[in-house]
């Protein structure tokens, strides 16, 4: 038997999930978790089929974040498919807080980041350096001073190389990228590669103010 170092709670919440199924398929529908921790949880209702090791988007409430299959049970029927999923390095569980699980980042030195990464809708314009491929006027979700995560159903291959505009405050800043994540159905990493040391401590201020921006609205909102 496994061994869990974080407790689970019972719990039988609604969720959605996405990501391209065993077959290619782009697909969306409802679920339900369950045994819910800070690392992952029991997803019911699948009517997809998954494989382990399937990157997922999972969303409760306005909260949203990728997971990796670890098993997979199809018990018949429809809907009737069951999943174990895990929560990737750097995330933050869609239902944190529900069983006053204390969020923490990932120990693990290779998983430590330079700066911090906010999840904000971030505006960005990804294009190539084959000026005959069309631009991508997008939005990052995942952002800091290094790079950021894009969500799409079609990702770029890892190692594409693209250029990136964006702006703080009022100044465009450019930069090239690199794929370094793809996960299909789900959305991409970049890595930021020609970023210097000034800007990307500005971006990572300016993200700050962002971040502490939206949270005192949500907060005035609550308390109206």
């Amino acid at each position: 038997m496994d061994k869990r170092p974080e407790p689970r709670v019972s719990a039988d919440i609604p969720v959605r999930i996405w990501g391209m199924d065993a077959e290619g398929r782009p697909f969306f529908q409802n679920a339900h978790a369950g045994s819910i921790s800070d690392e992952g949880a029991a997803l019911t209702g699948i009517a997809h089929p998954l494989k382990a090791g399937d990157v997922i988007g999972i969303q409760h409430g306005e909260h949203k974040a990728r997971f990796r299959i670890v098993w997979i049970v199809d018990t018949g029927g429809a809907r009737k498919r069951e999943a174990g999923v895990e929560l990737l390095p750097a995330q933050h569980s869609p239902w944190r807080g529900m069983a006053k699980i204390e969020m923490s980042q990932p120990q693990d030195s290779k998983n430590r980041r330079r700066y911090a990464r906010y999840k904000v809708l971030f505006p960005i314009e990804i294009s190539f350096p084959d000026a005959n491929r069309g631009r991508m006027q997008t939005h990052a979700t995942d952002i800091g001073g290094r790079g950021c995560y894009v969500e799409t159903l079609v990702p770029l291959a890892v190692g594409t190389n693209v250029n990136i505009n964006f702006a703080i405050d009022a100044e465009k800043i450019r930069t090239t990228g690199t794929v370094r994540t793809s996960d299909p159905g789900v959305g991409m990493g970049l890595e930021f590669t020609t970023l210097d040391d000034q800007v990307q401590q500005r971006l990572q201020q300016f993200l700050e103010r962002m971040d502490t921006g939206f949270a005192q609205r949500d907060a005035a909102t609550q308390g109206s």
